[in-house]
């Protein structure tokens, strides 16, 4: 609709996960470093956590378009336990054909593939997004699974992401032998005001923008809103591109931004309040003194 009127190729803001509008902002060149570090380094596991919407999928995309081709992937995402049991979705994301009826022999077959993977030089690579769904019995049968694995020959390397309750399982007594074997640990954290106004830079550089359309102090809102997580942002932004364009205003400017929240509010569905954290607050209202702008 409006990526015409401000000179776009594409969407920029796209809350489906898209690898090539990773901004590289330092945490998240940190993850995925550290990503291809725990594949590299053959670590047995691998986890990666962030908040809701912090960008944890969209590097676990990027990886995969890294990941060379002696590494046979298979990724889940479907983790509830109403989906069905994990040997299942193991089987099913590696493409595994078999005619068992029960876990046993899931396991043998899973056992004969991931050998005959490593005999013609391949490692097979499990990845789990929102793992945090994952039942501790799910876990601990994960880390059993990976027993395939004999002193130095790695057979299976795990990647688990998911949100901050999924440290908080690991950390359970039970699940102690699976903690010592995670090789590579790593917080996602959310962006900081100059990064947030250089993510929404970037991807609308990438969606094809060859000017500025978010005003600096529009950025300084949408971060109080959004307190830095990028599907916030995103979603934010979009709207604000849509108002903006409805408008007929090529520059999307703060009081934009302001109204478009009001409405927001007044939904049944979603809404963003502007942030309680005082760190984010001490920024927004820092650089909106300068614009004489208040936002109640």
């Amino acid at each position: 609709m409006y990526t015409e009127h401000f000179g776009l190729i594409n969407k920029p803001f796209n809350l489906v996960p898209d690898p090539s509008f990773l901004y590289p902002s330092p945490n998240h060149k940190k993850a995925l470093t550290l990503l291809e570090y725990g594949l590299l380094s053959h670590a047995g596991f691998t986890v990666v956590t962030g908040e809701i919407g912090s960008g944890k999928t969209t590097l676990i995309r990027s990886l995969l378009n890294k990941i060379d081709d002696n590494c046979v992937i298979g990724l889940i995402n479907n983790t509830h336990e109403s989906f069905g049991e994990l040997m299942v979705w193991i089987l099913d994301s590696l493409d595994i054909q078999t005619d068992a009826t029960d876990n046993a022999g899931r396991y043998r077959d899973y056992i004969n593939f991931v050998v005959e993977q490593y005999a013609q030089g391949k490692r097979v690579v499990i990845i789990v997004d929102e793992a945090q769904n994952l039942s501790v019995q799910a876990l601990e049968e994960l880390r059993l699974l990976s027993n395939v694995n004999i002193d130095s020959e790695i057979f299976l390397q795990i990647i688990l992401t998911g949100q901050p309750e999924l440290v908080d399982k690991l950390n359970q007594p039970e699940l102690e032998q699976f903690a010592q074997r995670i090789g590579v640990e790593f917080h996602l954290d959310s962006l900081s005001y100059a990064e947030t106004q250089k993510y929404i830079e970037h991807r609308m550089k990438v969606a094809g923008a060859k000017r500025k359309v978010f005003s600096n102090a529009a950025c300084a809102v949408i971060f109080c809103y959004s307190e830095g997580t990028p599907r916030k942002i995103n979603s934010i932004c979009d709207i604000a591109l849509v108002h903006a364009f409805a408008d007929d205003k090529k520059t999307v400017r703060v009081q934009t931004i302001l109204n478009m929240m009001k409405e927001k509010q007044s939904s049944r569905i979603i809404k963003f309040k502007p942030s309680e954290n005082e760190d984010v607050k001490r920024v927004t209202n820092w650089l909106l003194e300068k614009h004489n702008i208040h936002l109640n």
